[in-house]
């Protein structure tokens, strides 16, 4: 990691290049090593799940982590530039610092008119305005000069100047007066000006040209000067807005893409070599091997030949990017709507997971024994807690989660919310009073929250008291519950549950398949008719919408009843899945994702399926089902396999053996912003936007976007959706992030994290951002037999 991101540890022993010293480089490989084969130790003996990669682990490296921060200013600022730790904008009339949190206007004389560039040198800040040039030194501004200079530079320990076609510059005794640094002139009128590789290079007017040894441009190679490098040619676009040397190469941000000269190479970056946006209005260098680009249309990062989009308020206060520059690892905005702050902060998974935890709890998204996504309530101006159409569903992600961490960690606390979800989804199906009958949600009467209004699909909500009166249960289950009922619970059996929890899991899976097997295949509500989407049943095959969803519906309950015979051993489950073998279930699994038409697909109905083919596929015995199985899960997968969604890559790799797409899920994982707030976004708008090589899209949708441009998600959600958000006004819990996660670590598909530095695999409290949603004071859920 860049020793500029600990600049308060101590620096008395030699720094290796990333700013480690040798001792503790030796002592994180040796953690790594020991946490590896403790690692390799514990799943040997605890009890691996079928399916458990063998190869090698992704690395949980220190990764860089984007936070965001924005300013608001009530009009467009134009240029910004750090000094001794000073944020200062320019806008049309002047200057402003920031303090904290608060816009400051200086103290003293200062410029009044537009800042159109802010530029340290020479130790010193320097803002420039179409009449006049300004300098702050020592805490004051004062004019400088009588001429007005439209850039500046560093070179060589001297301050450069362009004016007009002039190069000026400052004496080396420290004076005050510019002084000429070429007799003749430049063959344009300069705009840009930068000292790369040991020379001036010099923009404006379309054209680009050096200056070294006394002299404007190159020789061609008839001897005659010449503002062009004859080994390189012409510009491919002429239009150059801002220039900067970096990576080894010279960069000019023009008006349609970006062009690299390096060495004698001149390349053209566009849509095509996925540049996001292709109008560039200004660049900088990063401190970490990497490039900044502002766009009228957000902000772009290129490192190891990817590019990462910053834009929406989730980033910014403005889209239109005018100027950036970088201090240490935070990144410094002027746009149209204020200034924008991003900083790049070291991570490993493993911190991100616990940075997490801490969110769910201090945002009060944890309830009862389920978590909730959060709603802004504009009425009460507070966060609420949305009980929603699906909280066993959504909560059996948290609790295949912490499953997963105490399998690899042993943490109590992991235990301790693992068996607390477990008893909440327990208590959904014992309040309906209908056994085998699960509740969507609980309603505590009288809470502060948004109650759901609407049923699945649109249809009225059926709520009902309990018998204690003090609460409300959500009726017209759906099948969504069943497969989340089924995955979770059924982890939770193999990893977690102890003593009594064993034989109450049992029970309550055991009661689920018998209500279904009771009402010939289908979910019954108290009113003694089927829910909605409760309907597994040959009659139900029979209607359009059946044949429709039967390749869903059929893998849904095959995996039902062999889950049901797996952790019971209950014959009549294992008797009732040889009745649905025999009606001919498992041939319509081979077509269990319908791709036509795409603007039908319901995105979340691939959780539903993958929920299912993780038991039916690890507990199916017999050769020519499983493999007829095999081939549904490919297709299926297949037509997911483009969205790079990580929960749907681990299960295929655990339950397959094949890999390819870990990498992929891993920078997804990594990506996700730390705020769970879901900003809306828009990416229809980029050059960007093409199926990349090697994928098909079956789906409807182009390509997937990571977290950071579109928003944090359950795994029901698309990644392919191009535009969307809620503008801020919700925030989503982040179960399913910590079940991806910890399901890598326990499948050995993420490595533990590969420091020992505790501010990188641990969230410090001054880290979790203050809002959410006041925690729950209502009556407590009963103790359950």
């Amino acid at each position: 990691m860049h020793h500029s991101l600990n600049p308060n540890r101590p620096s008395t022993p030699p720094r290796l290049r990333d700013g480690r010293t040798h001792n503790s480089a030796h002592l994180e490989l040796s953690v790594l090593a020991l946490a590896l084969i403790l690692f390799l130790v514990r799943t040997a003996s605890a009890g691996q799940l079928p399916g458990t990669f063998s190869g090698r682990a992704i690395v949980d490296s220190v990764y860089l982590q984007e936070v965001g921060q924005s300013f608001p200013t009530p009009f467009p600022l134009i240029s910004v530039a750090v000094l001794d730790d000073q944020v200062w904008v320019g806008h049309q009339n002047g200057l402003l610092r920031l303090v904290g949190s608060e816009w400051q206007s200086p103290t003293g004389q200062s410029p009044t008119q537009s800042i159109r560039r802010l530029k340290t040198a020479g130790g010193r800040l320097w803002a420039m305005t179409d009449g006049e040039t300004w300098v702050y030194d020592k805490a004051a501004w004062q004019r400088f000069g009588p001429i007005p200079i439209d850039d500046l530079t560093e070179h060589r320990g001297v301050v450069v100047a362009a004016q007009g076609d002039r190069l000026l510059r400052l004496p080396a005794d420290g004076g005050k007066q510019w002084q000429p640094l070429a007799d003749q002139k430049a063959p344009f009128p300069i705009r840009r000006l930068v000292s790369h590789q040991g020379s001036l290079v010099l923009a404006g007017q379309g054209r680009l040209t050096h200056f070294n040894r006394g002299r404007f441009g190159g020789l061609d190679t008839y001897g005659f000067p010449s503002d062009q490098a004859w080994d390189w040619g012409t510009l491919i676009n002429p239009n150059v807005r801002d220039l900067v040397g970096a990576l080894g190469s010279l960069w000019m941000g023009t008006d349609r893409g970006l062009e690299r000269l390096r060495g004698m190479t001149l390349d053209s970056i566009t849509g095509a070599e996925g540049l996001p946006i292709e109008p560039i209005t200004c660049l900088a260098a990063g401190n970490f091997q990497d490039l900044w680009l502002g766009t009228p249309h957000g902000l772009i990062r290129h490192h190891s030949g990817d590019f990462s989009y910053y834009a929406g308020k989730r980033w910014l206060p403005g889209n239109e990017v005018r100027a950036i520059v970088l201090a240490s690892n935070t990144v410094y905005c002027a746009t149209d709507g204020g200034l924008g702050i991003l900083r790049l902060e070291p991570y490993t998974l493993a911190k991100k997971a616990d940075y997490y935890e801490q969110v769910l709890e201090a945002w009060g998204m944890k309830r009862l024994g389920f978590t909730h996504k959060l709603e802004w309530d504009e009425s009460s101006g507070t966060w609420l807690r949305e009980v929603s159409d699906n909280d066993g569903g959504y909560s059996g992600d948290y609790l295949a989660a912490q499953s997963y961490r105490w399998a690899v960690t042993r943490d109590p606390a992991a235990r301790r919310e693992a068996t607390n979800t477990f008893h909440a989804l327990r208590w959904l199906e014992h309040m309906t009073g209908v056994p085998g009958l699960p509740a969507r949600a609980v309603w505590a009467k009288g809470e502060p929250g948004h109650k759901s209004a609407v049923g699945s699909g649109g249809y009225p909500a059926e709520w009902h008291d309990t018998r204690d009166g003090a609460f409300e249960w959500k009726g017209d289950t759906s099948s969504d519950e069943i497969c989340s009922h089924f995955y979770s619970i059924g982890l939770f059996l193999e990893l977690a549950a102890e003593g009594v929890e064993i034989d109450q899991a049992k029970r309550h899976l055991g009661r689920l398949a018998k209500h279904l097997i009771d009402h010939q295949w289908k979910l019954v509500d108290s009113d003694g008719k089927p829910t909605r989407w409760g309907r597994w049943d040959p009659e139900y095959f029979k209607t359009d919408e059946g044949r429709f969803d039967r390749g869903l519906q059929a893998l849904e309950v095959l995996s039902f009843m062999k889950a049901a015979a797996h952790y019971t051993g209950d014959a009549a489950f294992a008797s009732a899945y040889q009745q649905l073998v025999q009606l001919g279930y498992p041939d319509y699994t081979l077509r269990q994702r319908s791709t036509f038409p795409p603007e039908d697909m319901a995105h979340f109905e691939d959780q539903l399926a993958f929920w299912c083919w993780w038991n039916l596929l690890r507990f199916e015995e017999d050769p020519d089902l499983k493999s007829l199985y095999q081939r549904g899960y490919e297709r299926s997968f297949e037509t997911v396999r483009v969205e790079q969604n990580p929960w749907y890559n681990f299960v295929y790799i655990a339950l397959t053996g094949n890999v390819g797409e870990e990498e992929p899920a891993v920078a997804h994982l990594r990506e996700w912003p730390l705020d769970l707030r879901l900003w809306s976004f828009r990416n229809s708008h980029r050059a960007d936007v093409r199926t990349p090589a090697g994928y098909r899209t079956y789906k409807g949708g182009i390509r997937a976007f990571s977290p950071r441009e579109r928003e944090p998600m359950r795994w029901d959600a698309w990644t392919l959706q191009l535009d969307g958000g809620a503008d801020g006004k919700q925030a989503i819990e982040c179960g399913s992030w910590l079940l991806a996660y910890w399901m890598g670590r326990y499948h050995g598909l993420i490595s533990p994290p590969a420091s020992s530095n505790p501010n990188h695999v641990r969230a410090r409290p001054d880290e979790i951002p203050t809002g959410g949603a006041q925690s729950y004071q209502g009556p407590s859920r009963p103790a359950l037999p």
